[in-house]
């Protein structure tokens, strides 16, 4: 099976040496999504809602670039700043996941990159 990068205009560009996602087979592989804005390069940070807005809409992007959506996600990770607002990113999260919702961790750090409140990523697979 051969790596293919998966790259979206529509989501920010890598902020390290790291691709946006990486399919393998009928497995998407998509590297942690912050609140960076693409069009501005900004971080959309003016709340917890705002942030796991811009953060879902990005995953989004690349998921719909390799051809997949939120249905074939098996698996995500959430990293948030303060675990406080657990219940703010899981309501917003879950907008996206009413059916048969993936396998998660949810877990709080101490930083995250560009000062982020939340980083989400996401495993996703075509049967």
């Amino acid at each position: 099976m051969s790596k293919i990068i998966i790259k979206s205009n529509n989501a920010p560009e890598p902020i390290g040496p790291y691709s946006q996602a990486v399919l393998i087979g009928n497995m998407l592989f998509v590297s942690g999504q912050v609140a960076l804005n693409p069009a501005t390069g900004q971080m959309e940070n003016t709340d917890i809602t705002a942030e796991t807005t811009q953060v879902m809409k990005n995953l989004s992007s690349i998921l719909t670039q390799a051809g997949f959506d939120f249905s074939h996600v098996v698996k995500s990770t959430i990293f948030l700043k303060d675990l406080n607002n657990f219940n703010t990113v899981n309501e917003l999260y879950g907008d996206y996941f009413k059916i048969d919702p993936p396998a998660r961790e949810t877990v709080e750090v101490s930083r995250l990159p560009r000062d982020a409140k939340v980083e989400i990523s996401v495993i996703a697979v075509k049967s």
